[in-house]
């Protein structure tokens, strides 16, 4: 995944540093015990100089899971706006993955453990589409996974480092089984999402996707609700059983790395005509544009690099 690192640097703690010379300490709170958060955010090359996608809804978001769980951020969200870009500058990127991550220190171990210091890294890299081109159009099968979403929303509605061992779980197991991505349901059998990404379904031309109580609301389900409704979709929000998805007209997940991606089949069920819908199209297109900058409509969604 990571692509030409020899020239590339990672910020860290108020320093930048050679991709592999940014080290973290063996002892580090957060890698015995998951406690930090993260955000992934992308960078796109438009028709001019390359853009951030949503940069402010982003960190946000990622101050709001850090207070949740009680690590407070040594800058502001303003700062880390700006670094954010600066990485890039540094990495001379304009088209890339972005990831900020909050981890806590060494200076003890335990449940109980306090006066940790607060670390504060940003890293960023190519990143190509995370789906193959063709799965774009033709669609990715999926199954259901084993692995139940979390029914705690501060472990399914932020992006919480340690919570993501299930996700990482479910994805290992559809893989081994043959298929793209997993499928998760609550302890109720209501659909919740993918490993990593939201789940939308059209029926009859409605767009339906699951409401947010056990999955995260991501930024690019956000959009693509507001996208949706501005195109005169209706949009409907409400708890999803299994037979609704087999039964969609078409399927699509969201997600900073999918984007917007069809789903074709899930266990041995074909989805409409087995690759993209026309719902689905279109709002792949829009959204396209919008991250490319080829669409003015949401050019609010976009923060230059420079």
């Amino acid at each position: 995944m990571f692509l030409n690192t020899d020239s590339k640097h990672i910020w860290l703690n108020g320093e930048f540093y050679k991709w592999d010379d940014a080290k973290i300490h063996a002892l580090s709170h957060t890698l015995h015990y998951g406690l930090g958060v993260f955000e992934g955010l992308r960078a796109y090359k438009g028709n001019q100089n390359g853009s951030i996608f949503r940069l402010k809804d982003h960190t946000e978001r990622l101050f709001s899971a850090a207070s949740k769980i009680n690590i407070k951020i040594p800058y502001t969200q303003t700062e880390l706006n700006q670094l954010q870009k600066d990485v890039l500058i540094k990495n001379n990127l304009e088209e890339a993955y972005i990831r900020p991550f909050i981890f806590l220190g060494p200076e003890e171990l335990g449940l109980r453990a306090n006066n940790l210091s607060t670390n504060v890294g940003i890293a960023c890299w190519e990143w190509p589409s995370y789906m193959d081109p063709e799965k774009k159009v033709n669609g990715i099968s999926i199954v259901t996974s084993p692995y139940n979403q979390f029914e705690n929303p501060l472990y399914s509605n932020n992006k919480i480092i340690g919570t993501y061992v299930n996700s990482i779980m479910a994805l290992h197991d559809a893989i081994e089984r043959g298929s793209d991505e997993a499928l998760l349901l609550d302890s109720n059998e209501n659909i919740s999402e993918g490993s990593g990404e939201n789940l939308f379904i059209v029926k009859d031309e409605e767009l339906i996707t699951p409401t947010p109580d056990n999955c995260l609301n991501g930024i690019t389900r956000q959009s693509i609700i507001k996208i949706a409704q501005d195109e005169n979709i209706d949009v409907i929000e409400k708890k999803l059983k299994y037979e609704d998805l087999v039964d969609a007209d078409e399927a699509f997940f969201t997600g900073t790395a999918v984007e917007v991606t069809p789903i074709s089949k899930v266990d041995e069920t074909t989805i409409g005509d087995s690759m993209i819908g026309p719902i689905t199209k279109k709002l792949q297109k829009i959204f396209t544009d919008t991250v490319t900058n080829k669409n003015k409509k949401y050019a609010h969604w976009l923060d230059p690099i420079n």
